[in-house]
């Protein structure tokens, strides 16, 4: 069944039909996850079946549940990578145990999404790290994970930092432009990196590089950068001005659901993917809200085969934009989000669970 998504657009099934494919795989991996993962079982049976908000089909829990247990549905030698959550200083981070299967799908969906956005060439990449984050290709933070996974999409990967001083890597820098003067190049990075260590040092260095028709895509969130007031056009005209980056994306994804990103459109929109999909709901009822309405984001995934990480109460809040009519011609919900929830709501989500078992 799982191969059928990939034989599909990945942003081209009406409403209707993708929303049949999408349940059907997701009741199947309820029902194997609840069989294989003890921790996942203990919490269905606690509530019994449909109890769970979500329905019986994808019953959600809350992504912290990956920062206080170890939910794994394959034996420990098929785990071949561990990858870690960016978890805040003296928080545990979420914790996601792969097996080959899955990390090939996660793969394969990537390369999916990303192609339709970039195009099938891998173009020169300039990646705005450096380089010792993804050194230990085993047991990946977030952050190194993100990176590595970019880095499929790309060629001749220049590293654009220095090392842990965060520092330009001038010479780098003007020899890979230099290599490729006049031709198309991609870039990645996480968000408030680019914008203070890339964006912030070119602006005070009076210097600017020299891409043309360059892309960049970013993600990791902008409550930092909303403290600065810097807004989603305003970081878009500072890298064209600085970089040359004519296109850029910004997308929404968690360690908790690698390969099933949300890549922001030409018309600024986030857009769920064949392979997912995005639902708002009320923390009151957790009743689904209405187009417009903003409340907390569910997300939902066929891609995570070894561990129960398919339906997921995120941290974050967001509005459901419209379906299957956004301007950029792409089916699919489409979507906003508006940053993390405060701690106090957080820490209800989850305990809204735990006093139930």
């Amino acid at each position: 069944m799982i191969e059928s998504f990939f034989e599909v657009p990945v942003y081209d099934l009406p409403k209707a039909e993708k929303h049949a494919m999408l349940q059907a795989e997701l009741r199947e991996l309820t029902a194997f996850h609840g069989t294989e993962c003890e921790g996942y079982r203990a919490i269905l049976d606690a509530y019994g079946p449909g109890d769970l908000p979500g329905g019986a089909d994808a019953p959600l829990i809350p992504v912290s549940m990956f920062k206080l247990h170890d939910l794994s549905s394959v034996p420990q030698d098929q785990v071949f990578k561990t990858m870690t959550s960016s978890g805040t200083t003296g928080q545990r981070p979420s914790r996601i145990f792969l097996d080959a299967d899955t990390a090939r799908l996660q793969t394969r969906a990537l390369t999916k999404i990303m192609t339709s956005f970039i195009g099938p060439k891998r173009l020169p990449m300039l990646i705005i790290d450096h380089p010792s984050v993804v050194k230990d290709r085993r047991t990946f933070s977030a952050r190194g994970a993100g990176i590595l996974g970019m880095m499929t999409f790309g060629r001749q990967h220049v590293f654009a930092l220095k090392d842990e001083t965060m520092e330009l890597d001038w010479e780098a820098l003007e020899t890979f432009a230099a290599a490729n003067a006049g031709q198309p190049i991609f870039a990645f990075g996480f968000t408030f990196m680019v914008w203070r260590y890339f964006i912030q040092q070119l602006e005070q260095s009076g210097r600017k590089l020299p891409f043309d028709n360059a892309i960049l895509i970013h993600s990791g969130g902008w409550k930092k950068l909303e403290a600065e007031k810097v807004s989603n056009e305003h970081f878009k005209q500072r890298a064209s001005d600085l970089a040359g980056f004519g296109r850029v994306h910004n997308f929404y994804g968690m360690v908790e659901q690698t390969g099933s990103i949300f890549v922001e459109c030409e018309a600024g929109h986030l857009h769920a993917p064949v392979f997912a999909d995005v639902v708002i709901r009320r923390p009151v009822d957790w009743s689904e809200c209405d187009i417009g309405e903003t409340g907390v984001i569910q997300v939902v995934s066929v891609l995570p085969r070894s561990y129960p990480g398919h339906s997921l109460l995120t941290e974050d809040q967001g509005t459901l934009l419209g379906e299957d009519d956004c301007a950029c011609g792409r089916k699919g919900k489409y979507f906003a989000v508006h940053g993390r929830l405060p701690k106090a709501e957080v820490r209800g989500c989850s305990d809204t669970f735990a006093s139930n078992q």
